[in-house]
């Protein structure tokens, strides 16, 4: 069954929705913009800051959930202009290991909340996974029967 979080961070959507939802596999993150996040209106405008405000608030989003950037397995990013694309890309691959990318599409989005220059949308695999841990527990109880055989 899933489970719908949102972020006590941010303000509650206006949209009907969720910061986060939790499968037994993984947790997806709706589009997150600088308009979002408190305070993230002071960077409107330079997409380095934005991008940087961004990324840090997923960051804290996954930690709450138990993940990190390293788990995640797939970003949707959408820029108000693709002329910025450079610039967020430089960005944004400071949060991952080198050759450690998500799968990802990136496209332009004009009319993006709050005349924000990027938002970026995560999915991410959870470490603690229900169904892994069951599958896990499973494959232990299969290697004792085996062992005592």
């Amino acid at each position: 069954m899933p489970e719908y979080h949102n972020d006590a961070t941010l303000p509650v959507p206006t949209f009907p929705g969720s910061h986060l939802v939790l499968d037994d596999d993984y947790v997806f993150v709706s589009g997150l913009a600088a308009s979002d996040i408190q305070g993230g209106d002071t960077v409107l405008g330079d997409i380095v800051e934005e991008t940087r405000w961004v990324m840090r608030r997923l960051e804290h989003m996954l930690a709450s959930v138990d993940c990190d950037l390293t788990d995640v397995v797939r970003a949707d990013i959408h820029l108000a202009d693709l002329d910025d694309l450079k610039d967020m890309n430089a960005v944004y691959a400071e949060f991952f290991p080198a050759d450690h990318y998500p799968a990802r599409t990136c496209t332009e989005s004009p009319r993006l909340s709050g005349d924000s220059r990027v938002e970026i949308t995560l999915m991410a695999r959870r470490r603690c996974s229900p169904r892994r841990q069951a599958s896990e527990t499973d494959d232990r109880r299969q290697g004792e029967s085996s062992e005592s055989e």
